[in-house]
């Protein structure tokens, strides 16, 4: 059994109970599940109707039975912390034939550029990039009524990873980083040349590979993700202590540092299933507001949890000089917090009176609530899609990051 839902308030968008087993709070109002010809009504705003599907979707519904009724208490179940693992469970193969083959399409033919890839790629990652490829393929593909993902939905998700962690490879090198996932750096295991070129060699392996492709859409579009990678980190470089910076800035330097690889990454699946150009569209945006709100999210974590949580010293872009939304937010009403950022921390304890402020300013509220607006923008780029399992991840894939600062 599988559920599919329409909206009764309209602007208004919540997962499918069952399916999902989440509502968005700041979205939905009431949720009326009904099983057959029992209407429940759980306090929240959406109709959902249970039909059958195929009995291999039955398992991912906690075994509920076709002749079975359930009660779902949604608001309960919007309490239990979404785990990455169990998001990620239904693309758990695509994922696994990714992991063997990240290596072999590195190339073999210098042993210290295969010793780069194998710290990196071995550190431990969430594989998000590849896993929001391979669930919006599978989504699309219903749509599309493809049977089966293709090569080239595969090929696209190993691309992504590469240039993901080419990116990472040279921001370590940029922000002198020692460690990443808790291992010692490829710069810092090897040196900087090292790890300069093996970012170069694996942004051209991975162009190589998206040549091969032969979409000139998908190259076209990937390869504006490279230049972005380029531009937002001089953008940055170019507007370090600058008070003056304003919030469209901030999420431009974002998009193209953090957005601009996801929305290709979902747009990409979505032109290899092959549908309708406006649902391409829909998930270009769909990644770009998905990734925005993660962006805004590790921002406010830069201020709201510890070092040992961090793995890195909490405020660590305010004392770079990489000023963030929170602290945006926090300069609109905090004179003295301009004082001391345009002073570079000149004075001892400088550093952490500022990140009081920018914690008391109410710039983390704002923050929270830009990221929630990203998020909401998020959910309704997908109402384009059919209801399903894989649609349920991408809406729980939202709610994850939220959770984060919840």
């Amino acid at each position: 059994m599988m559920t599919s839902c329409r909206n009764i308030d309209l602007g208004t968008m919540m997962m499918a109970c069952g399916c999902g087993r989440r509502q968005f709070p700041s979205l939905a109002k009431t949720v009326v599940c009904k099983f057959g010809s029992s209407n429940r009504s759980y306090g929240g705003g959406i109709l959902c109707k249970a039909v059958p599907t195929k009995s291999k979707e039955i398992s991912l519904l906690n075994g509920i039975g076709q002749a079975q009724t359930v009660t779902f208490d949604l608001r309960q179940a919007s309490k239990q912390p979404i785990s990455l693992v169990n998001l990620f469970e239904l693309v758990a193969d695509d994922l696994q034939t990714l992991n063997d083959n990240l290596l072999s399409i590195v190339g073999a033919e210098n042993p210290v550029l295969i010793s780069a890839a194998e710290q990196i790629f071995g550190a431990g990652g969430k594989r998000m990039r590849p896993g929001l490829v391979f669930l919006v393929s599978h989504a699309t593909a219903e749509l599309a009524g493809l049977k089966e993902l293709t090569t080239e939905h595969r090929r696209l998700a190993e691309i992504i990873e590469m240039i993901h962690t080419a990116s990472l490879i040279h921001d370590d090198v940029l922000d002198e980083s020692d460690m990443r996932r808790g291992k010692e750096t490829v710069h810092e295991l090897f040196g900087t040349r090292v790890a300069v070129l093996a970012g170069d060699f694996m942004f051209a392996q991975a162009s190589w590979y998206l040549a091969n492709l032969e979409n000139l859409q998908v190259i076209k579009l990937i390869s504006q993700v490279i230049k972005d990678f380029a531009s937002g980190e001089i953008k940055q470089a170019s507007s370090l202590f600058d008070c003056d910076a304003k919030l469209d800035d901030y999420l431009l330097k974002s998009f193209y540092k953090t957005a601009s690889l996801v929305a290709a990454s979902t747009k990409g699946a979505a032109i290899f299933s092959r549908v309708e150009t406006d649902v391409t569209e829909q998930m270009y945006e769909f990644g770009k507001n998905l990734g925005l709100s993660f962006q805004i999210v590790d921002d406010i974590l830069d201020f709201t949890q510890s070092t040992e949580q961090l793995g890195k010293p909490a405020g660590s872009d305010l004392a770079k000089g990489n000023l963030t939304a929170p602290v945006i937010f926090a300069l609109e009403k905090e004179a003295r917090l301009r004082e001391i950022i345009e002073s570079e921390f000149c004075e001892a304890g400088s550093l952490e009176e500022a990140i009081e402020m920018v914690r008391e300013g109410g710039g983390i509220r704002r923050a929270q609530e830009l990221a929630r607006e990203k998020a909401d923008d998020a959910i309704k780029n997908l109402q384009c899609l059919p209801r399903s399992a894989f649609l349920s991840a991408l809406e729980e894939m939202v709610m994850y990051n939220l959770e984060r600062i919840d």
